[in-house]
């Protein structure tokens, strides 16, 4: 297994940092988009992106904005920027020699989910997979129903009104999908096992049409 500390270019001379995780046998990669008030260290996507290289997929944790965009308030909630980072650090992995060989998924969490679906639907039958956990799918809008890859939303049960906005968004969703409730967990996945079970269920979907 292989890890990297990476610069994703933005243009004017800005990046951002990302980590890139490639297990030897790997033939996937997930791309993370975290959410509002989150970075590449996330612990819960650092614990999923583990979770995810013991399954042999490859992945890049890496930060949606600069610091100076991350101390703005209202930036942290520009789903059409966090978006078109996404599409940035997308087009970088193609271009690299040791990832574009690899089939692309998404792991969007919270607000980074919405990113994750728009993007999708932007790049089309070229991300094979996305996966949402706790996510706003709802903030992709009208983009919903252009989304053509596969896609797991992933909610915990007691996390009672987003479940009824990714019910509302699945029913917009044409592609394969699937919508997946943990019992007793909340928004966050922090009671004990549901974390785990999160990983367990995006790894599977990935293993499933990553490889």
């Amino acid at each position: 297994m292989k890890n990297f500390l990476v610069q994703i270019p933005i243009g004017g001379g800005k990046s951002l940092e990302g980590n890139l995780t490639v297990p030897d046998k790997a033939k996937g990669l997930v791309i993370f988009a975290h959410g509002s008030s989150s970075s590449r260290l996330s612990p819960r996507n650092v614990f999923v992106a583990e979770e995810l290289n013991k399954a042999d997929i490859a992945t890049l944790l890496f930060d949606l904005l600069t610091e100076e965009e991350d101390s703005i308030y209202q930036t942290r909630f520009n789903i059409d920027l966090l978006t078109e980072r996404l599409l940035t650090a997308t087009d970088w992995i193609q271009q690299q020699e040791s990832t574009k060989r690899f089939f692309i998924g998404y792991f969007g969490a919270s607000t980074g989910a919405a990113s994750a679906l728009i993007a999708a639907a932007n790049i089309g039958t070229d991300i094979k997979a996305v996966v949402s956990r706790g996510g706003r799918p709802d903030l992709a809008g009208k983009f919903l129903v252009n989304v053509e890859s596969p896609t797991l939303l992933i909610v915990g049960g007691n996390d009672h009104e987003v479940i009824e906005l990714n019910r509302a968004a699945y029913k917009k969703i044409p592609a394969t999908k699937k919508l997946e409730i943990i019992p007793g967990a909340t928004h966050l996945f922090e009671e004990t096992g549901t974390l785990k079970e999160v990983a367990k269920l995006a790894a599977v979907w990935f293993k499933k049409y990553l490889h």
